[in-house]
């Protein structure tokens, strides 16, 4: 190789390199920021995929720093698998309604529960939440 082949390598890891680094810190963003932002949101009846590109797109901004375009490229990355996505939301929600439900309070009752890319029945979420504490 020349040393103007060298460079243009060198040069193509490097923006290899910070393409890279954006991404993981994107995606940093994005897993610690989006308990929050779950919690913030009211649309528990709707995926949380269809939340954040359609619904409170402003809001996930505002809390994670990231666009809408930032969690598309996650997405097309393939970063997010969705089982494992869709067993954390719905982790998270059974947590949020049992601290909820301590207090008091129930305002989506009746209402299906969204996870990361799937929506469950309140039949089928209580089906499973009972399952688990048994």
């Amino acid at each position: 190789m020349s040393k103007k082949e060298k460079k243009e390598l060198s040069e193509e890891e490097k923006k290899f390199k910070s393409l890279r680094k954006q991404i993981q810190e994107k995606l940093i963003k994005f897993a610690t920021r989006i308990p929050v932002f779950m919690y913030l949101t009211d649309y528990r009846e709707r995926s949380l995929k269809d939340v954040i590109t359609q619904l409170e797109p402003s809001l996930f901004k505002k809390v994670t720093g990231l666009d809408v375009s930032d969690f598309e490229l996650l997405v097309s990355l393939g970063v997010f698998n969705s089982g494992l996505m869709n067993d954390a939301v719905y982790k998270f929600k059974r947590y949020e309604d049992a601290s909820l439900e301590y207090i008091g309070i129930n305002k989506h009752e009746g209402e299906e529960i969204g996870l990361y890319d799937t929506v469950l029945s309140e039949d089928d979420y209580t089906e499973t939440f009972e399952n688990e504490r048994a």
